[in-house]
C-alpha cells in the first residue's frame, strides 16, 4: 500500500510541476476574490472550503466593498446564501453579541484566511478541513471571544463551549468549540450567547460542526484535529487542494489566463459537499439520521445550474464521486416519500427552485457514458418528477391543471395578458414560464427516454422519445423564435422578444428573454437547424442574436432582466441556458464561428479581477463552462456521449480521468491571436468533424490542433 501511495504521489508532483513554467502550483493560481462584486445580483464569495466538504466559511460581509465583518466565520449552510454563528472577538469591551469588525490586510486562499481586525488590533488565522477548523487570534492586549447563535442556544461543557442553530424547517447545525488557553472567565448574557475572557493575547481555538447533534460535532473536531498545530492544518489543506486541482494540468498560456482557469477549477470542485459524518448524515428529506452503508451522502446542489457542465466535469474526473452523488439523488427522492427526482437539492431540503427536473439529465449523462447507477429507481423517480410533481415552477406541489394540460396538447399555456392565473400550484411571483417549461421538459423527456431505454422498458421509451419533440409545438415560423400560446392554441401577440413577458420574462421564459430560448433544444439540434430553414440560416440568426442590441437603455433593460447581464448584443453569458449556445455553430458547418464566439466570451466575461465573473455564480454553474471551454470541448448535450471542439486557450493541457489514464489536448500556436483551428488530428488521425466522444477522451486520446490568426473552412 505504502508503494502504491509513492508512485501515486509521484504522479501528482509531476502535473504540479509540469502545470506552469514559473514554478507555481495549482493551488497559487487561485484567486478567490474573482467575482467579489457582482454585476448586478450576488457576487462570488471568497470561499475557504476543502474540495466538496461540509465545512465552508467565507468572510461576513455582503461583497468585497464592506467596509466591516459582521463578525467571524464559523459555517456557512447554504450555498452563497445562509451562515450559522457568529465569533467575533476583541481586546476591548463586550457591547453586543455580534461585533461589527473592521478589517485589513485580508488573505484567502481555498483553504486559509487570515486578516488584521479592529484597525490593526487583532491578528487572525484560519485553517479548515472536512468538519472542523481552527483560528489562531494575536492582539496586544488580552482577548475575548464571543459565540452567538441567532434563532439557537450557546453552552458550555466540561472541555469546550457549544452551540445550536435552526438553519430552516427541522434542520440544526452544531458546533462544538475548545481552546488551548484556558478562559479567565465564562459569561453567559443570554440563552443566545457566551462570552470568554482570556488573560493571554495569544489564543487559539479549534471547532467541529455537524448536523446531527452537539456530540457528533465534538467527535468530528477530535477526529480530525488532534492538536492545535494551525500551521500543519494550513499545510493539509494545500496539499489536497492541489491534488484535487492537478486533476487538470496546463502549460503557456498569460498568468491570468491560468488564474481564471485554476479558480475557476475552485469554484467547480465546491459543491455539491459530503454529508456524511462517521458513517452517518442528516437528511431533511424525512427529518431523520441515517446510516449512509459506506456511500458518502452528498447535498446542496443546484441542479438546473449543474447539470450543463459541473455534472460532466465529474464525470471525467471523478466518476465515483458522481456515482455517490446520483446514489445521493435516489436516496432523497425515497426518504421524501413520493419517490420525485430531486431538482434544488439543499442542506436543508430540496427547495423545488427553478423549473424543470434537471437530475434526469444527470442520470442519462451518467447512464450513457458508462456508470454504476441505480437504472431502475432512477426510471422510477425521473418518472415520477415528470408525471407526478407539477412542472410549475418553484413548486413541489402535485400536478394539476398546468399538467394535464401539457400532457395532453404538448406544451405549457401561457396566459393572455389580464389573464387571471386559475391553477394554484402555480407560484404568484414566478409565474407559468411556459416556454421555458415546455422546451425544457422536452429535453427532460428526451433524457427520460435514454433511462427507460436503459431500464428495458422500450414502450416507455418510445413514448417519451415521442413527446421530447414536443418543443416544436412553440416553435412560430413567421419569426422563427419560440413564442407563447394560450390553451386555445394561438400565438399570443404583440410579444416584445428583447423583453416579454412582466419582471424576468416569468410569464413567458425565466430570466433571460425569447433570445436566448430560442436555442434551447439541447437534444434535438439537427430539428432546431431544420426548423430554422437550414444551416445557413441557422448561422445567420446565431450571428443576429450576437450582433442585436439591447433595443433600451441598460437601466430598463437590467430593472426587467436583472440575470441577463453579461450582454454581447442579445446574448447573455451570466445565465446558463447560454452556456451551449456559442458551440452551436459546429452543428451548422461552421465551427470557426464558435472558435471565435468561445474566445470573445472567455476573453471579455471571465477575468482575473473583482468583477471577472458575469452573473450569479451558483456553484460550479458559470465555472465549468470555463474549464471546460478553456480546454477546448464541451458536453452541448449532458445524456450524449459527444463534445463539441471550440478554442483551446493553452499550448498544451491534460486532464487527469477517472480510469488513471490523461486525455492530452495540445495547440500549437495557440494565443489571444491564434484562436482558429487551422487542423486537427485524434490519435494521429484527421478529424473530421469537430466533435471527439467520451470513449476518445477516456481512453487517453491525444488531440492535436493547429492553431492561427484567420478562420480555415477546411479545418475538418
Amino acid at each position: 500500500m505504502r508503494i502504491l501511495r509513492y508512485f501515486a504521489c509521484l504522479a501528482v508532483y509531476a502535473l504540479l510541476a509540469s502545470c506552469s513554467r514559473d514554478g507555481r502550483e495549482p493551488v497559487d493560481y487561485v484567486n478567490p476574490y474573482i467575482g467579489n462584486i457582482s454585476h448586478m445580483l450576488v457576487p462570488t464569495f471568497p470561499t475557504v472550503q476543502l474540495p466538496n466538504s461540509m465545512l465552508r466559511v467565507y468572510p461576513e460581509r455582503a461583497d468585497y466593498t464592506s467596509e466591516y465583518l459582521n463578525g467571524l466565520p464559523v459555517i456557512v449552510t447554504n450555498h452563497r446564501e445562509r451562515s450559522a454563528f457568529k465569533l467575533s472577538v476583541t481586546a476591548g469591551e463586550v457591547r453586543s453579541s455580534v461585533i461589527p469588525l473592521s478589517y485589513d490586510n485580508e488573505r484567502i486562499t481555498p483553504y486559509s484566511y487570515s486578516v488584521t481586525l479592529a484597525d490593526g488590533a487583532i491578528d487572525a488565522r484560519y485553517a479548515v478541513s472536512h468538519q472542523s477548523a481552527m483560528y489562531d487570534f494575536v492582539s496586544d492586549s488580552p482577548l475575548k471571544l464571543v459565540l452567538t447563535s441567532l434563532g439557537g442556544t450557546v453552552g458550555t461543557g466540561d472541555d469546550g463551549f457549544f452551540g445550536t442553530q435552526t438553519v430552516y424547517g427541522d434542520t440544526k447545525v452544531y458546533v462544538y468549540m475548545q481552546t488551548l488557553q484556558k478562559p479567565a472567565a465564562v459569561e453567559t448574557p443570554d440563552s443566545g450567547s457566551v462570552v470568554l475572557s482570556f488573560a493571554e493575547n495569544s489564543v487559539r481555538l479549534r471547532y467541529g460542526v455537524s448536523f446531527i447533534s452537539t456530540g457528533q460535532a465534538r467527535a468530528n473536531l477530535l477526529r480530525e484535529l488532534d492538536g492545535y498545530d494551525i500551521d500543519a492544518l494550513e499545510k493539509e489543506g494545500r496539499r489536497i487542494w492541489n491534488e484535487t486541482l492537478s486533476r487538470f494540468s496546463v502549460k503557456g498560456g498569460t498568468p491570468d489566463e491560468r488564474t481564471v482557469f485554476y479558480t475557476s477549477c475552485y469554484r467547480t470542485f465546491e459543491r455539491p459537499v459530503c454529508m456524511s459524518e462517521d458513517g452517518r448524515y442528516w437528511s431533511a428529506w424525512d427529518s431523520s439520521v441515517h446510516e449512509d452503508g459506506g456511500r458518502p451522502f452528498y447535498t446542496d446542489d443546484w441542479i438546473w445550474d449543474t447539470y450543463r457542465a459541473a455534472h460532466p466535469l465529474r464525470v471525467l474526473t471523478d466518476s465515483r464521486m458522481e456515482e455517490d452523488i446520483l446514489n445521493s439523488f435516489l436516496l432523497m427522492a425515497s426518504e421524501g416519500g413520493d419517490m420525485w427526482m430531486p431538482t434544488f437539492p439543499e442542506v436543508s431540503g430540496d427547495s423545488r427552485r427553478m423549473n424543470c427536473n434537471h437530475a434526469i439529465a444527470s442520470f442519462a449523462d451518467a447512464i450513457a457514458k458508462g456508470l454504476d447507477v441505480d437504472v431502475e429507481n432512477a426510471c422510477i423517480a425521473s418518472y415520477k418528477a415528470l408525471k407526478e410533481k407539477t412542472l410549475a415552477p418553484w413548486s413541489g406541489k402535485p400536478a394539476g391543471e398546468l399538467d394535464r394540460f401539457f400532457w395532453a396538447e404538448g406544451y405549457v399555456a401561457a396566459l393572455r395578458p389580464g389573464e387571471a392565473e386559475t391553477d394554484p400550484v402555480v407560484d404568484s411571483f414566478e409565474k407559468r414560464q411556459p416556454v421555458a417549461v415546455t422546451l425544457g421538459t422536452a429535453y427532460d423527456c428526451w433524457c427520460m427516454s435514454r433511462i427507460a431505454k436503459e431500464a428495458g422498458n422500450e414502450e416507455l421509451a418510445g413514448y417519451f422519445d415521442e413527446f421530447s419533440r414536443c418543443y416544436s409545438n412553440l416553435f412560430n415560423p413567421a419569426t422563427l423564435f419560440f413564442h407563447p400560446k394560450d390553451k386555445d392554441g394561438n400565438f399570443i401577440e404583440d410579444v416584445d422578444y428583447n423583453a416579454p413577458g412582466g419582471l424576468g420574462a416569468r410569464e413567458y421564459y425565466d430570466e433571460n428573454n425569447a433570445w436566448v430560448y430560442r436555442w434551447d433544444v439541447q437534444h434535438d439540434i439537427p430539428g432546431l437547424i431544420a426548423l430554422m430553414g437550414g444551416n445557413d440560416s441557422f448561422c445567420s440568426e446565431l450571428d443576429r442574436m450576437f450582433a442585436t442590441p439591447m433595443g433600451r437603455g441598460k437601466y430598463q433593460f437590467y430593472a426587467q432582466l436583472p440575470d441577463h447581464t453579461g450582454n454581447v448584443g442579445q446574448f447573455s453569458m451570466a445565465n446558463e441556458p447560454s452556456l451551449h449556445i456559442p458551440y452551436l455553430y459546429n452543428y451548422a458547418g461552421a465551427p470557426w464561428k464558435t472558435q471565435k464566439r468561445i474566445r470573445q466570451m472567455l476573453t471579455t466575461w471571465f477575468r482575473n479581477d473583482l468583477m471577472g465573473v458575469p452573473g450569479d455564480e451558483d456553484g460550479g454553474g458559470l465555472s465549468s463552462f470555463v474549464v471546460f471551454s478553456a480546454l477546448g470541448f464541451y458536453p452541448v448535450t449532458p445524456g450524449s456521449t459527444e463534445y463539441a471542439i471550440g478554442s483551446p486557450v493553452f499550448p498544451e493541457a491534460s486532464v487527469r480521468l477517472a480510469n488513471g489514464k490523461h486525455f492530452r489536448i495540445v495547440a500549437r500556436g495557440a494565443s489571444a491571436e491564434n484562436k482558429y483551428i487551422q487542423s486537427a488530428r485524434l490519435n494521429g488521425k484527421r478529424l473530421e468533424r469537430p466533435f471527439i466522444s467520451h470513449d476518445d477522451i477516456m481512453s487517453g486520446g491525444l488531440l492535436e490542433l493547429v492553431m492561427g490568426p484567420r478562420p480555415s473552412a477546411g479545418a475538418f
